[in-house]
């Protein structure tokens, strides 16, 4: 919630900083104004690593963005993960985007499971059952499922996840990190109805997804 704090630049771009803000003093020192491209790769290095702190909304139900992106795919298809039917809301992080994951629901972590695939490109459909990816279970406060899925993208190479089975997760709270552009997918139960649609931006820990007590009656 929003009672966690982190520093403004994620501890899994720490050491990137370090070497790329070495790598600039050192060229400038023997290079002069010629070292300014490596004074621009500390600017992408810092913001890409960026993790400022959100606002947490706190209306029962709601499902926040685990991750900050675009929305890629709005659609009722088979959570594999726990053999349902079910909705997918998937996000995708280009390398601009802050790449802290965040927990959509208030919850338990039931189970986890990670799986080596290929690193294509993040935004395609078929990403979400190739890539290299790690799920969490998440059984809410409500008694309801929430599958939420890390995938690693193109030139992604390293997803962390902090968390295991049989921990507790506050909604919005961070709970891992991939690097250098990926997707983020979250599997509903298939009754709730979105309230985000394609090519939305959105904010991990800030943006409604959906709401768990809005649900078609049929």
């Amino acid at each position: 919630m929003a009672g966690y704090s982190y520093p403004i630049i994620a501890k899994e771009g720490w050491a990137h900083s370090a070497v790329a803000l070495a790598c600039a003093v050192i060229a400038t020192i023997f290079l002069g104004w010629i070292s300014t491209p490596f004074w621009l790769l500390v600017l992408f290095v810092l913001q890409f690593f960026r993790d400022p702190s959100r606002n947490i909304p706190t209306e029962p139900g709601a499902v926040v963005s685990p991750a900050d992106g675009k929305i890629v795919s709005v659609e009722r298809v088979l959570d594999v993960y726990l053999n349902r039917e079910a909705l997918k809301i998937s996000v995708f992080m280009n390398v601009f985007n802050v790449h802290a994951n965040r927990s959509p629901v208030d919850g338990e972590i039931v189970d986890a499971w990670y799986y080596r695939g290929r690193f294509l490109n993040a935004a395609l459909d078929k990403a979400s059952m190739e890539n290299e990816r790690n799920a969490l279970w998440i059984k809410t406060t409500g008694e309801q499922d929430v599958t939420c899925v890390q995938i690693a993208g193109l030139i992604a190479r390293r997803i962390f996840c902090y968390v295991k089975p049989g921990n507790q997760l506050e909604r919005g709270q961070r709970y891992g990190f991939i690097r250098f552009g990926s997707r983020v997918d979250v599997y509903l139960p298939a009754t709730v109805n979105p309230l985000v649609s394609l090519g939305d931006k959105v904010f991990a820990g800030e943006t409604v997804l959906a709401n768990l007590t809005n649900v078609n009656r049929v």
